[in-house]
């Protein structure tokens, strides 16, 4: 895949995510981007999958391009940003112009992944968990695989309003309201004694750096999923442990606690590993499964694209259960969270 192309398949993604801005700024790109720039030379040394399934060189340039607005480096790309509405020709002067005046910027900016924490997956998850904790009265303890800056670890703190059903814990951070289909998910919300999270790359939300790249990659036109961050961030507790998620697994599942349940959970994460950390995953987390008790339970709680493009993309949300190693296909989430076609407990399998 050359860079014009990846630039045009992004732009299309976005548009069908809510973001009309972010698919204009793409375009533009792909149509006029800086051949023979010192930019073009640095994302030129990419090999292998450019896309947003592998090196996200598009989302990492369109990230660095907001981390200029966000930090007002660049006024004259602020005033064609939303909520501005400009013509092609206004906004690609001004991208022209930053990424010409801000060069080295942009060179590290783009040295570094894409990471953001989408807060509005918390929905999933918290109706996930209720599940389980249905099946468990016991206090949870969570892991995280994929983590990044550790929001969607935090998720008991959060409110969840649906048409026929409002979750709060006192004081809510932040209160997420998917467009909810399918019958309501359970009102049990458990207790967390102790949670914590793995990443590659780690980000501290407390950090002003973490920050600002958490929050460049959410997309300018959509600062709802901005304000969500930044309220998720305040109130962000969990340790997060940089290095290998499979190796950080197998010590957490020999860790966990007696009287607990442990709940593994990972949102767009386990799709990106390799396939042989996928094996390797599967296999530990199912040996912890045939050891698991009902005073030591195991929960694997997901939310992982299902490659179904008959509809509406999105991802499968499953929760699998141990004792008894039962499969719980929930229902789907849209990626970002603006949606979940709920189906709850009811569509089981049992191994």
């Amino acid at each position: 895949m050359n860079l014009p192309l990846a630039f045009r398949e992004q732009a299309i993604s976005c548009e069908r995510l809510g973001s009309p801005f972010m698919a204009q700024l793409l375009r533009l790109l792909a149509e006029h981007w800086p051949r023979g720039s010192k930019l073009d030379a640095a994302l030129a040394r990419f090999t292998g999958d450019i896309g947003p399934a592998g090196a996200s060189l598009p989302l990492r340039t369109a990230g660095g391009l907001h981390a200029l607005v966000l930090t007002g480096q660049a006024p004259e790309l602020t005033a064609v940003y939303p909520p501005q509405k400009v013509s092609d020709q206004a906004l690609w002067q001004a991208v022209q112009a930053a990424m010409i005046a801000h060069e080295d910027f942009m060179l590290d900016w783009v040295t570094s992944p894409p990471q953001t924490n989408e807060v509005r997956r918390s929905a999933a998850l918290m109706a996930g968990a209720g599940v389980a904790a249905e099946r468990f009265d016991l206090p949870f303890v969570i892991s995280e695989l994929g983590a990044s800056g550790g929001l969607n670890l935090m998720w008991d703190h959060y409110a969840l309003s649906l048409p026929k059903l409002q979750i709060a814990p006192q004081n809510p951070a932040l209160t997420l309201s998917p467009d909810w289909t399918g019958p309501m998910p359970p009102v049990t919300r458990p207790k967390i004694a102790a949670r914590a999270g793995v990443d590659l790359n780690p980000l501290d939300p407390a950090n002003a750096t973490d920050l600002l790249r958490l929050i460049a990659y959410l997309w300018p036109d959509q600062p709802h999923r901005l304000a969500l961050t930044r309220a998720a961030a305040s109130v962000m507790t969990a340790e997060i442990v940089q290095g290998d998620a499979i190796d950080w697994l197998d010590t957490r599942l020999n860790e966990a606690p007696e009287g607990h349940v442990h709940l593994i959970q990972h949102t767009v994460a386990w799709q990106y590993f390799p396939p042989d950390a996928q094996e390797r995953g599967r296999s530990l987390i199912e040996a912890a499964g045939q050891r698991a008790t009902e005073t030591r339970p195991l929960a694997w709680l997901s939310m992982e694209s299902d490659g179904d493009t008959t509809g509406a993309v999105g991802a499968a949300i499953t929760l699998r259960l141990w004792p008894g190693d039962v499969t719980l296909h929930l229902g789907r989430g849209d990626f970002h969270g603006r949606w979940v076609k709920w189906v709850g407990a009811t569509g089981q399998d049992q191994t």
